[in-house]
């Protein structure tokens, strides 16, 4: 094992001869589920050895809630100690507005350069030359989790790929059972439209939509495809009335749903409910059919303070997040895979190892994002939030709409 897997945290801070001040470190994120709550558990436990006192600022309804309120104190004056925030372009734009701090000279004494992987996640959050954020773990979203029971006990054999999915939404009805379990708030459409354009139509269509802009492909054949499994979903989704993902996640490990197209973080909660993964449950990445993941995952940003006390804290909290023990500990709660290349996981479940499988075969895609700019995705999201809606909506009337937003994006 890689000396660094069992350097203690103190020692790490010693190391690195951090500066011996303690402060009160208000840190905001949108961690507030079971499995998200344990992981930021972890990382708090650790940051506070350094004498520090983590104030926990967890702001509930995800992402899509709580990126504005912490762009808005960023900007309006009134900065938290740290945040978590997704790779975006929203983040990079604080950046180049001089809002963050950069941990450039703390990112070098202890050598992340070596040790984070992929790179891209540093890259993200690069500008002119200087580092700007601490990652903390990589997610990929593009994931179909299964309750294997559900199938079992009505007679279906538990889908290896997407189209068998489908096929066995009607025996799932005709049983009380909703096919399909989604969280109904705007990021949760999103975000499984977004897993439909990478899995069903393939990493290269991803790249030429949203990477290349091509309108003109995005109005094609091949996109045609993604629209039409976009109304599979749609109708396997029927019944489906909750709002938070977690509490769609329910619905699959009670075996009220079938399964669910969300991110590796629900793998979190089938755990904590007892579930085995390959037992239990199932996943699919890709929906079994391009198996291909973002690693994009989540990082820690901090904004520029003048109190040297509250700076000092910032640094220690960034050596508590990449401590190999931390990545260790804090993987295996949240279910996510590490940032660093030199720790082992610990105890990993088969979905777990098909990840880092898929990673280290270079198997990635970029996040929206970071390909685009948040205005973009907004009109993106406006336009399929309208269509999974709509029974009405027909697939070539929004496919339409969403090549006409492509021909105008940035």
């Amino acid at each position: 094992m890689n000396k660094l897997h069992s350097m203690s945290f103190g020692a790490l801070m010693a190391a690195t001869a951090l500066p011996a001040l303690a402060a009160d470190l208000e840190v905001t994120h949108w961690w507030t589920a079971g499995a998200e709550a344990a992981g930021i558990r972890v990382i708090a436990d650790a940051f506070q050895k350094s004498g520090n006192t983590w104030v926990d600022g967890a702001i509930a309804g995800a992402g899509g809630a709580a990126r504005p309120l912490i762009t808005s104190r960023i900007t309006g004056g009134d900065p938290m100690g740290a945040t978590q925030f997704t790779h975006s372009a929203a983040m990079r734009e604080l950046i180049e507005a001089g809002f963050m701090r950069d941990v450039t000279e703390i990112a070098e004494a202890q050598g992340w350069k070596e040790q984070i992987f992929p790179q891209s996640l540093l890259e993200s959050c690069t500008f002119e030359g200087k580092l700007y954020c601490v990652p903390s773990n990589i997610h990929s979203q593009q994931w179909l989790w299964l309750n294997n029971a559900a199938f079992e006990e009505n007679g279906l054999t538990v889908p290896q790929y997407w189209d068998e999915f489908v096929a066995a939404g009607p025996v799932l009805r005709e049983k009380g059972i909703i096919p399909l379990a989604q969280g109904q708030q705007a990021w949760q459409i999103q975000l499984m439209f977004n897993v439909l354009m990478v899995s069903i139509g393939g990493p290269d269509l991803f790249d030429k939509v949203y990477g290349d802009l091509d309108a003109e492909y995005a109005a094609g054949a091949e996109v045609a495809k993604v629209f039409k499994a976009a109304a599979e979903a749609r109708d396997l989704m029927t019944g489906s009335n909750v709002q938070a993902w977690n509490e769609a996640a329910h619905l699959v490990i009670d075996g009220r749903a079938g399964g669910q197209i969300m991110g590796d973080w629900v793998q979190g909660e089938f755990m904590q409910a007892g579930l085995k993964a390959g037992a239990d449950f199932s996943c699919l990445p890709g929906l079994g059919v391009h198996e291909y993941i973002t690693a994009a995952g989540d990082a820690f940003y901090f904004p520029k303070v003048e109190d040297a006390e509250i700076t000092a804290a910032q640094d220690a909290l960034a050596s508590a997040i990449v401590a190999p023990i931390t990545q260790v500990d804090f993987t295996a709660a949240k279910g996510a895979l590490p940032v660093r290349r030199d720790v082992e996981l610990s105890n990993p479940t088969p979905c777990m190892e098909k990840g880092m499988e898929i990673l280290k075969a270079g198997q990635v895609v970029e996040s929206v994002n970071t390909m685009v700019s948040p205005d973009t995705v907004g009109r993106v999201t406006d336009l399929v939030v309208e269509f999974f809606a709509d029974p009405g909506f027909v697939p070539e009337t929004a496919q339409k709409e969403f090549a006409e937003i492509i021909a105008t994006a940035d």
